[in-house]
């Protein structure tokens, strides 16, 4: 007789299996896209440095960013995987690419309008959104920029719901590609048409990578697997409706990470030229954990989150969660590293052409305000899935929005006393108490009877963390008076060291503090490496 709880744990097993290999994939494209990304941004400061025409570039993205937060195309998978793969599993595939199809016009149409409307009266939005702007020249610039980018909306519209298709379907390559085409193509546009039209050469490579990479590859993906589409509008089909309900709540509220990129250029509308420009350059070097800790796994892990929610496999789903932030948490040690380093780190990266030494001091003082938030916006991203798998969309939204709202006062506050560092630091500790307040909420919903296992995890990446630091700041501290860290050769001199004695530090302390995590990813290396050689 087969044991039927023998077939749910081998069933987990497997479901684990294939969620490692679709988090290694979209671990190697979130890594891939972040060093492509740190290109972009490097080829960025290298024409435009922290000058008025960068930060009229960053002002250009605010409209088009709400625009696509919106008409939710941010969340297609979140929304859409749950409602398609219930066809999928129901084997009524075609009815599922109705539905794709109603909900892919009815939206698509809306997004239109909306972007005509914003052609129309860009100056009017962008006025609303900088009011601390008052550089006509830089205003100007925004405005004609903000008109180019915002078409590219579309494609990223209608894409979300071509890689939603295919990670319903458990196919993850194609979807991969996307964000490395479209920062290929910024960088392209930036070094093609950036010495004839300087910063808005990347505003075109912007719609050209969301047409190429984000919309034409995956349109001939999914027409590969035999989607269909149907011209057809039914605004009162259930399944749209259901659609609606889901997404609105998203819509409306406000993100942490989508209310970051807005808060950080409103506010910098207010202080001096170039700190929008030199706060954006600090966030990208943050976002690069983030991706590595947060993005990618949970990209990859929220099918199969959604195949546990489905089966009410709460415990399991739990499981998953608990073991995902566990990761997570070791991000702070390495938030540390790029805090010691944080000089050497802007020096290797973007003091080149424009970006001159004191461009770097301007970015190195902002980047550890940012660092100190950065296990919490992936951890934030992580939790939020949890409940988007059970498919409960309003209380994460209405408690993200609210902290945004009632976080206002405090950052300007902050902003007043530090500048773009307090700006920083001020988004730092609201995603910070917002992502272990959710996961409280979380935890007295879903009865997580392991969470003190994550909450005492985090503990002792604290203490680490901070041995860690004190170590390194002093080994950092002393070589900078015999290397000269604001060249570029002195700042990689100083990284490399000081980034060897991390790894060293890093391995020792784990074993002495006895944490097992950390001891499993050097084991995981040892091995690959080993078998690497032996091949």
């Amino acid at each position: 007789m087969i044991n039927p709880i023998h077939i749910t744990i081998m069933a987990n097993k497997n479901i684990l299996k294939n969620m490692g290999f679709a988090s290694l994939i979209m671990m190697a494209s979130v890594f891939a896209s972040r060093i492509i990304g740190v290109f972009r941004e490097m080829t960025i400061a290298g024409i435009g440095g922290i000058h008025s025409s960068v930060d009229a570039y960053q002002i250009a993205f605010i409209i088009p960013e709400i625009l696509n937060h919106v008409v939710a195309s941010g969340f297609l998978s979140i929304t859409f995987i749950p409602i398609f793969a219930h066809y999928l599993s129901s084997d009524r595939k075609n009815e599922g690419y109705r539905v794709f199809s109603i909900i892919l016009n009815g939206f698509g149409l809306l997004l239109l309008c909306f972007i005509m409307i914003t052609l129309i009266w860009a100056p009017e939005f962008v006025h609303i959104f900088v009011p601390g702007l008052q550089d006509p020249d830089t205003f100007a610039l925004a405005v004609k920029m903000t008109r180019i980018i915002i078409p590219a909306q579309f494609f990223f519209f209608t894409g979300g719901l071509l890689m939603a298709i295919q990670f319903a379907n458990e196919k993850f390559l194609i979807p991969a590609l996307a964000p490395l085409i479209y920062n290929l193509a910024i960088i392209l546009g930036g070094l093609i048409l950036g010495p004839f039209i300087g910063m808005e050469g990347f505003a075109w490579g912007v719609l050209a990578g969301a047409f190429l990479g984000n919309f034409a590859l995956q349109l001939v993906a999914v027409k590969k697997m035999g989607v269909r589409y149907y011209f057809i509008l039914n605004f009162i089909h259930p399944e749209l409706i259901k659609y609606i309900k889901l997404t609105l709540p998203l819509m409306i509220g406000l993100t942490m990470t989508f209310s970051t990129e807005i808060l950080l250029k409103f506010f910098g509308s207010y202080l001096n030229e170039g700190s929008i420009a030199a706060m954006n350059y600090a966030l990208r070097v943050m976002f690069i954990l983030v991706g590595l800790f947060g993005q990618a796994i949970g990209v990859a892990s929220y099918p199969f989150m959604a195949k546990l929610a489905r089966k009410g496999d709460l415990f399991e789903l739990n499981r998953v969660l608990n073991k995902t932030l566990k990761f997570i948490f070791m991000v702070i040690p390495f938030s540390v590293l790029f805090i010691v380093l944080s000089h050497e780190i802007v020096t290797i990266l973007f003091q080149r052409g424009q970006f001159d030494t004191q461009a770097s001091l301007v970015t190195a003082k902002i980047l550890p305000f940012f660092m100190v938030g950065t296990f919490a916006f992936a951890a934030q991203n992580i939790v939020s899935r949890g409940y988007y798998a059970v498919q409960n969309t309003i209380f994460p939204a209405i408690f993200t929005s609210l902290c945004v709202i009632i976080s206002l006062p405090f950052i300007f506050l902050l902003m007043k006393m530090l500048g773009p560092r307090g700006v920083a630091l001020g988004l730092s500790i609201s995603v910070i108490i917002q992502a272990f307040v959710l996961f409280e909420c979380w935890n007295k919903k879903s009865l997580n009877s392991e969470k003190k296992e994550v909450y005492l995890f985090f503990l002792k990446m604290i203490p680490i963390s901070l041995i860690i630091g004190g170590i390194l700041f002093i080994t950092a501290f002393a070589l900078r008076n015999f290397i000269d860290s604001n060249l570029f050769s002195g700042s990689l001199t100083i990284a490399g060291i000081v980034g060897i004695e991390f790894s060293g530090l890093f391995y020792l302390i784990g074993r002495g503090f006895k944490v097992s995590e950390i001891l499993v990813v050097y084991e995981n290396i040892y091995k690959r490496l080993f078998l690497w050689k032996k091949k």
